[in-house]
């Protein structure tokens, strides 16, 4: 692997003590750190411990920030500016940093004058040169009088100061809509600094929106493929540095946080073609999925077609949908995917680049040597080139007239709400699937996110926000296979004849559905007879119907595409979740 650019993390996107943070972040494997002020002032290292901390874990510190409100004020309050940048040299010299973050100024003194910006910038880079130090200006995007990355450039431009630059903030820029190609006119020696956040698209005020909703590169819906490209075609060679504001991140693990953070980086290297890594496979589509615990499969029409030579696995199928179903490991839980790669010695090695660790797995004589990795909620991922570990089981004999069932469409997978941004990074990095539009809504016990995550295979992530309380549901987590067939009201008619445990949906839902699309009144009754969900867009419809639980925390969809329609039923999730409320109900 070929890394040309370093890598660096502010603290601020980390939770802990300033050593929990330095520590997360040498161990995750980043060169070195943003130290922002509020981590000093609350250490009890002094600066020269912390220079000292920080080499004895390998990271260099690249940049102190923020210094703000300096530029274009009165007088009395520019000596007062210059007494606060000098004791922050003097604390920088202690530190062993020669940059420091100086944001464009939000101050109510501050006075709408470019000119005197400039030359104040210039003062401040002057006492900062006599230091070996330098001076990175940044527009805020709720900057007074300053908000632009040109307009700050302008000013720098102006200042002349050989000790004072540009930092470029993505967020700054993209959450403005501003056109990134200029950066390409800024001289790359003056671009001093570069800070990385990708953001989901949000109607609301910028200030808050930065604060709060900050995302690592790949998690949001920011282009920092083609950002972060003009910034290195106009010359920068300095660290490509994350500074993400976001409340879940500064309560998480920091070494998990600084794992998913340089994934983050290394994707984006990929991105950018900087890195000679195997580029993401391209999956072909879904070789088994496996349940942990007993699961009535042949309820549905799966025939048990094969019994594992040395672990307690059984093989069922139906058409090309294959469920492994384990004996071993938490009851009701899809255990593990089996994804079809092309070449999955290539794929693992992205895996490992990726920091996707590896799997440890046990082969008995003759059995296929599978490679697999962990996702970040604990789920296996297997790679499979072909269908050799078929011949891991030993034939039944069996078989069954099937239901109409001839495929897997998804896996439904819900990550613990902390993890949610975690998932759908690795599954684009390690994957190579791209992510869809996040969507939330009103559940019976209240707010889920799903966002979902498609190439070759469909996966879609849910978490909820809060579960608490005894009114809570009793299902933590519940995850579900979505099986593919050509005619779902069939398929559901069908399977009510197998004594399959189907979801009932009320019928106040069709009512709705006929006012609401205008679909002839005999396909409303079919629908409503067989409890079957619909769902169209203007490229498609979406037929699908649900079983009860049938694990502690597993159930199966159904699900019939029509023309091109690419989404989940998602419009359909409340209906869903409280017809299977009310179901548990019945039953207790």
């Amino acid at each position: 692997m070929r890394r040309d650019l370093r890598t660096a993390i502010a603290t601020v996107c980390l939770s802990g003590t300033l050593d929990d943070k330095l520590a997360a972040a040498a161990e995750a494997g980043f060169d070195g750190i943003e130290l922002f002020e509020n981590d000093l002032l609350a250490s009890r290292r002094s600066p020269a411990e912390i220079r000292q901390r920080c080499a004895d874990l390998g990271l260099s510190i690249d940049l102190y920030q923020p210094f703000r409100d300096f530029e274009a004020v009165p007088p009395d309050v520019l000596a007062a500016n210059l007494r606060r940048a000098e004791h922050k040299f003097d604390v920088m010299a202690e530190l062993g940093v020669d940059t420091v973050l100086v944001c464009s100024s939000v101050s109510q003194e501050a006075i709408d004058d470019d000119d005197l910006a400039a030359e104040q910038l210039h003062l401040l880079g002057s006492r900062a040169a006599e230091r070996g130090l330098r001076i990175a200006y940044e527009a805020l995007a709720w900057g007074r009088f300053v908000n632009g990355y040109e307009h700050a450039w302008r000013i720098v431009r102006r200042a002349a100061h050989p000790a004072l630059g540009v930092c470029l903030d993505s967020f700054h820029i993209l959450s403005k809509g501003d056109d990134p190609r200029a950066i390409r006119a800024i001289p790359g020696e003056k671009i001093f600094f570069l800070q990385l956040a990708d953001a989901p698209v949000l109607p609301m005020d910028v200030l808050q929106w930065s604060r709060h909703h900050r995302l690592f590169p790949g998690q949001g819906d920011f282009d920092l493929t083609t950002f972060t490209r003009n910034v290195l075609d106009a010359g920068y060679r300095g660290p490509l540095s994350l500074e993400v504001f976001n409340d879940v991140f500064r309560q998480s693990d920091p070494y998990r946080a600084a794992v998913d953070a340089l994934r983050s980086l290394v994707s984006l290297q990929d991105s950018l073609r900087l890195l000679d890594i195997p580029a993401a496979p391209v999956s072909t589509g879904y070789a088994f999925a496996e349940v942990v615990g007993e699961t009535n499969l042949a309820g549905l029409g799966f025939t048990r077609t094969g019994v594992h030579r040395s672990k307690p696995v059984e093989l069922w199928t139906q058409g090309e949908a294959r469920v492994l179903v384990n004996a071993n490991g938490e009851p009701g839980a899809i255990g593990a995917l089996g994804i079809a790669v092309p070449d999955p010695a290539a794929a693992a090695q992205r895996a490992k680049i990726m920091l996707a660790p590896p799997l440890s797995r046990t082969a008995g004589p003759g059995e296929a040597p599978l490679t697999a990795i962990a996702a970040p909620d604990g789920t296996e991922i297997f790679l499979c080139a072909n269908d050799d570990w078929l011949g891991d089981f030993v034939p039944t004999g069996e078989s069954s007239p099937g239901a109409g069932i001839t495929g897997i469409d998804h896996v439904a997978l819900t990550q613990p709400f902390d993890n949610f941004d975690e998932a759908t990074l690795f599954y684009r990095a390690v994957l190579g699937l791209e992510p869809g539009a996040t969507a939330e809504f009103a559940a019976p016990f209240g707010l889920v996110r799903v966002r979902g995550v498609s190439g070759g295979v469909r996966l879609t992530l849910d978490a909820a926000l809060v579960r608490r309380g005894g009114w809570a549901p009793a299902v933590a987590e519940p995850q579900h296979i979505a099986f593919t067939c050509t005619d779902a009201v069939e398929c559901a008619r069908t399977l009510r004849q197998l004594g399959a445990r189907l979801l009932e949906i009320p019928g106040n839902y069709y009512d709705d559905l006929a006012a609401r699309t205008g679909l002839p009144a005999e396909r409303i009754e079919v629908l409503r007879e067989q409890s079957v969900l619909y769902d169209r867009d203007s490229d498609g419809e979406y037929l699908h119907f649900y079983t009860e639980l049938a694990g502690a925390r597993v159930f199966f969809e159904v699900v019939q595409r029509v023309g091109g329609y690419r989404g989940f039923g998602v419009l359909n999730a409340p209906l869903r979740m409280a017809a299977h409320h009310d179901a548990r109900v019945l039953r207790t």
